[in-house]
This record gives structure tokens, sequence and C-alpha cells, in this order.
């Protein structure tokens, strides 16, 4: 094997153990990124939706689910196509909303970095109630 091949395998290794997972998630961490998140959502079951529906259950209910919300028409076609949130389309949501969902109300930009959505899905298990 030539040294090329050897240093590519290296660092496609090196990049993969410091990509974040959920193993590696600061639910700190996640609190602190949800505090962008607060303006326009509540995590409390029972809590009153505001501008965006109330997250408890999101990972138990299907995308665009939260009965009494009035969700865009855009977000109700892509419920239709991914059906429920999980962990993988979750962070891609939350990478860039408006490229996932294009049509979608949701006027958040977005969070670029990956550990950001790692640790703030890790946050919404444990405060949504998918953690119990």
């Amino acid at each position: 094997m030539n040294f090329m091949k050897i240093a590519m395998i290296a660092g496609a290794a090196l990049a993969f153990s410091q990509a974040a997972s959920a193993d590696d998630a600061d639910i700190e961490k996640g609190a602190k990124v949800f505090k962008k998140c607060q303006a326009c959502h509540t995590l409390e079951e029972g809590a009153a939706d505001k501008i965006g529906p109330n997250l408890y259950g999101i990972f138990s209910r299907g995308v665009a689910a939260k009965e009494g919300f009035r969700y865009s028409d855009a977000m109700m076609e892509k419920a239709g196509e991914i059906g429920s949130w999980d962990e993988e389309n979750l962070a891609t949501y939350l990478e860039k909303p408006r490229d996932y969902v294009p049509g979608t109300n949701m006027a958040f930009i977005g969070l670029r970095k990956e550990s950001d959505r790692t640790n703030l899905i890790a946050y919404l298990k444990q405060e949504t109630g998918a953690a119990e």
C-alpha cells in the first residue's frame, strides 16, 4: 500500500472517530443550544404551542401530527414522506430546515455544527419523553 492510500485511510478514520455521535452527546450543551429554539417551541408535556408546536412526544408521534397545531403544506407533505422523526432525519432538518422542507414556516436558519445537532437531539430525547 502506498503512502497516499495510507494517509487517506488514516484521515478518514480520524474524521470518523471525531464525528459526533449519540454516544458522545452532551445534554447540558444541548440545553444551551435549545435556547435558540425556545422562543418558538416548548418541551413540557401539556405546555402550549408557540409560533412552533410543543415538542413533547416529537419522537413518538408522526411528523406534523401535533394535535391542534396548523402546519405548513410543505411540512405536511414531508410528513407523508418520512412518517416520524428519528435522530437522522431530525439532524438533517435541523442543519438547514428550509433545504430539507422547502416552503416550511420555520424561520430558523439551522445548526451548522454537527455537535450542536447531536447535543440538541439528545436533550430533546430527554426532555420530550423519548428517554423514558
